[in-house]
């Protein structure tokens, strides 16, 4: 049985910025796999969106006479994914006042859509305690809850799959704990899996001198480069290359960390580029509690962490010998360069640093994303355009040196 799922963002895919700029909540990766991934495998399903109109031509709705309307935020577990299954037509869960999933039909769908009201539905309350239901909510959930969520991937993806042979230059504590596909490659590297798991995809390649701790997910075609620290829970999206020290990061995909400098706690968006010798600070000297720009409050919230390093949206790159401070976050397509720590809030189509910034032009920032994406043989459509361009518009409000 296919089913039909559709993914819906809520009112706080605000908070979820810059992430959620470019894309759907669901088209962002935690774990190994992204959120739409980790619901194709669990229900078997074909998966589409409900998001913002600006997001919603090249993310369509795919509707059909039985529907499972799940919030993008939510991380599946088995247990969830249990009581999805057993929804009757016409039947919601509900977790704190939350709307978390309904099956409907055709009917009760279009209501949903048109009046946004459903009438008539059966509510089911999932019980807080037991069931370790989880919605992000911050973009630093997302690193926050990246070891639990390798692990859950790991075991999800691998469980009827053989491990190609560990080459006999690589030493593994725990070979239990690890996949390689059989077309990456490994040499002369460490990896250590007793903490978590290990996950090396399809054409991925650990480069000699490297050590590694699980949990760690190298999606395919990754790379991690010579004599690179990585401690987990980290993730390396597809198409990405990293090198120095990571700490607990997760880069969403075709993106580059290629050379020295510390990156943790962070999370990185797809085609950033970050210079040599780039480093982010993820602890205050006062080892008080780090504050994170919030774009749905329009300031700075407490996060309730210690440890809280960067969020970079997507097409966004520094320079070499960039330092960002403690909780930064940068938009989308921001351009970052220069001595001393730039300010904790970037906004998208930034241009500058500690010493001042001017707006990066659209058809500037457009051309190199043209490049960077060509480099990858993937193509800047006219609707990638037509978004970042929204953006370039929508976030003006937070280049104050233009007014």
């Amino acid at each position: 049985m296919v089913r039909n799922v559709i993914l819906f963002d809520d009112e706080k895919w605000e908070s979820l910025l810059p992430l959620t700029y470019t894309k759907p909540i669901g088209e962002l990766r935690i774990g190994i796999l992204t959120l739409r991934e980790k619901w194709e495998n669990y229900l078997n399903a074909n998966v589409s969106y409900i998001t913002q109109d600006y997001l919603s031509e090249k993310y369509p709705i795919a509707i059909s006479k039985d529907n499972y309307v799940i919030n993008s935020r939510l991380l599946p577990n088995q247990k969830v994914v249990s009581l999805i299954k057993g929804l009757d037509l016409n039947e919601a869960l509900v977790l704190n006042d939350t709307f978390v999933a309904a099956r409907l039909d055709e009917g009760q769908f279009d209501k949903l859509i048109q009046e946004n009201d459903i009438d008539e539905l059966n509510g089911i309350n999932i019980p807080e305690a037991g069931l370790g239901t989880i919605l992000i909510e911050r973009p630093y959930h997302i690193f926050q809850h990246n070891g639990s969520e390798i692990k859950r991937d790991f075991s999800l993806l691998t469980k009827h799959l053989q491990s190609a042979a560990i080459p006999d230059s690589v030493r593994v504590i725990c070979p239990e704990n690890l996949y390689i596909h059989p077309t990456a490659k490994l040499q002369h590297c460490i990896i250590n899996a007793s903490e978590g798991p290990v996950y090396i995809g399809a054409n991925a390649e650990v480069m000699e001198g490297s050590v590694v701790r699980g949990p760690l997910a190298l999606c395919n075609n990754g790379v991690i480069k010579l004599s690179c620290k990585i401690y987990g829970p980290t993730t390396i999206g597809p198409y990405s290359k990293v090198g120095g020290e990571l700490n607990n990061v997760v880069i969403q995909g075709y993106s580059n960390k290629g050379h020295d400098g510390f990156l943790g706690n962070a999370v990185i968006g797809e085609w950033c580029n970050l210079g040599a010798d780039t480093n982010n600070s993820n602890l205050k000297n006062n080892y008080s509690e780090v504050k994170l720009w919030d774009y749905m409050h329009g300031s700075f919230k407490k996060t309730g962490l210690q440890f809280c390093g960067l969020i970079m949206g997507d097409h966004s790159k520094c320079g070499i010998n960039t330092m960002f401070n403690t909780g930064t976050v940068i938009g989308v397509a921001a351009n970052i360069f220069g001595s001393g720590y730039p300010r904790n809030f970037i906004p998208s189509y930034s241009w500058g640093g500690k010493e001042g910034y001017q707006t990066h032009a659209y058809d500037k920032a457009i051309e190199v994303a043209d490049i960077v994406m060509q480099r990858r043989k993937v193509m800047l459509s006219q609707l990638d355009k037509d978004i970042l361009q929204h953006i370039y518009k929508h976030s003006s409000q937070y280049r104050n040196w233009e007014s």
